[in-house]
């Protein structure tokens, strides 16, 4: 059966997105703050799982009074293992204890977000599991199919997204604004970066692809055929073909239109199997077709450098927005439904687009017209970034449920350009952030952890 790559599975990995250095305290500086998981395109097939059988249901811990039970523990070790082979190299009883460890974990944050009155709304959660969707290139109706498929009922898959998205926002509030970079810390990195001291920093990269679907129903004779046509298309990407047109021409993928570019950002925030693919392909060069589970890819590898050096170069987006905040006068669904007027309004010509955000927008940048300047990646929360890269130039986004409102957002302009200094130096600090929010989470997970009451009852058992 075909992996899903939610964020569900990227809420649990250490990887985390590139974020700024900004230190601002308005809306529009806040959307820049701070290193989220980032969404992927999806990955190759897994293994099917080694059947793992469930005992009778019983208590194996208790959490502040609530309970965690052994099928809980069996289930979500049924899908570790499904969709992380090396998890394998455990045996049963260690499996099952490390995966009791992190429910233990989630259930304490979770009590903490509740405490602290975060809610995620269905709106939120609708999008979320858009975004799965897209990731994983098929349709919601699909998705929910594929779901059903590995065992999660529809209320139980947009639940675990409610509280991962949950444990996403408390974990912004409790560490992101605790992390400062200084000055001096900055310029170390930089001089380590050209001393070539920094190797195991990952380095930026924008990788294009070119994809050819491979059906969920179809048969061995269907995927070599379609393997077949990969294989032909990469040939003509070697003997020189402009890769621009062929995947323009002929890609399967929503991405098409642009060229098949991703966008320049860390190789952590790309997946892992496009990332290998390209690791010993120069730039400009062609690798694949390698195969995931959405089909066979064709890489085109468009640069490469290390994050904070002065030949980095970096997508860069201009875009404006319109943001309505959520408050006590007006609903999240209201708010959606007085953007969607605005950009009827835009797309009609009879409103402009600036002026409406002038005279509507609830963040700094209205007196701008709502420009956010010239971005690069990881300065906006990923919500926000991701609908913002699907956009062409010119292209109005349908309005987008963050955690602070709703947006509607137009992409004006995008460019791949090198750094400035001052840029270099923010992508520097943007780096060592991600560092630091990354061992400050361990951290407070596990003081999180220690302030719990957690009685281990019976251990858990297959």
């Amino acid at each position: 059966m075909n992996h899903l790559r939610s964020i569900l599975t990227l809420a649990c990995l250490a990887t985390l997105a590139t974020a700024s250095g900004a230190q601002g305290t308005g809306i529009t500086d806040i959307m820049r703050a701070g290193p989220r998981p980032a969404p992927a395109p999806t990955t190759a097939p897994r293994a099917p799982a080694p059947n793992v059988q469930r005992s009778a249901e019983y208590i194996v811990a208790l959490v502040n009074s609530e309970p965690i039970t052994n099928t809980e523990v069996q289930a979500r070790a049924v899908r570790i293992l499904r969709d992380n082979p090396e998890a394998g190299r455990y045996s049963r009883q260690e499996l099952l204890r490390l995966v009791l460890d992190r429910l233990i974990n989630e259930r304490a944050q979770m009590q903490v977000a509740k405490e602290q009155g975060i809610r995620i709304d269905d709106i939120a959660v609708d999008q979320a599991e858009q975004t799965v969707a897209r990731n994983n290139q098929v349709s919601v109706a699909e998705l929910r199919r594929r779901v059903a498929e590995e065992g999660l009922s529809q209320d139980q898959f947009r639940r675990e997204l409610r509280e991962q998205l949950t444990l996403i926002r408390l974990r912004d509030r409790e560490i992101e604004n605790k992390i400062k970079i200084t000055d001096v810390e900055v310029d170390q990195f930089i001089r380590d970066q050209r001393g070539g001291t920094n190797a195991a920093i990952p380095p930026n990269i924008n990788i294009a692809q070119l994809l050819v679907a491979v059906p969920e129903s179809a048969s061995d004779a269907d995927v070599a055929k379609l393997q077949q046509r990969a294989q032909g298309l990469a040939q003509r990407a070697r003997a020189g073909e402009d890769f621009t047109k062929l995947v323009q021409e002929f890609s399967d993928s929503p991405d098409r239109a642009s060229g098949g570019a991703i966008g320049i950002r860390s190789a952590e925030r790309y997946p892992p199997l496009l990332v290998e693919a390209t690791q010993s392909t120069p730039v400009n060069g062609i690798a694949g077709p390698v195969r995931s589970a959405a089909g066979f890819h064709v890489l085109k590898l468009l640069s490469k450098s290390q994050p904070g050096s002065s030949d980095a170069v970096v997508t860069q987006t201009q875009a404006r927005h319109i943001l309505l905040l959520n408050d006590a006068k007006r609903t999240t669904a209201e708010s959606i439904a007085k953007l969607n007027q605005f950009k009827q309004q835009v797309q009609n010509g009879t409103s402009d687009f600036a002026a409406l955000a002038r005279d509507n927008s609830q963040d700094g940048s209205a007196k701008d017209g709502g420009d956010l300047g010239w971005a690069r990646p990881g300065q906006f929360v990923p919500e926000f970034e991701e609908a913002m890269n699907r956009l062409a130039p010119g292209q109005i986004s349908d309005p987008l449920v963050s955690r602070f409102g709703v947006h509607l957002i137009q992409v004006v302009g995008r460019r791949d350009a090198k750094l400035s200094q001052a840029e270099q130096r923010e992508a520097a600090r943007a780096v060592l952030r991600q560092k630091r929010i990354a061992e400050a989470t361990e951290t407070w997970a596990q003081e999180v952890r220690a302030r719990a009451y957690v009685e281990m009852r019976e251990p858990p058992q297959s």
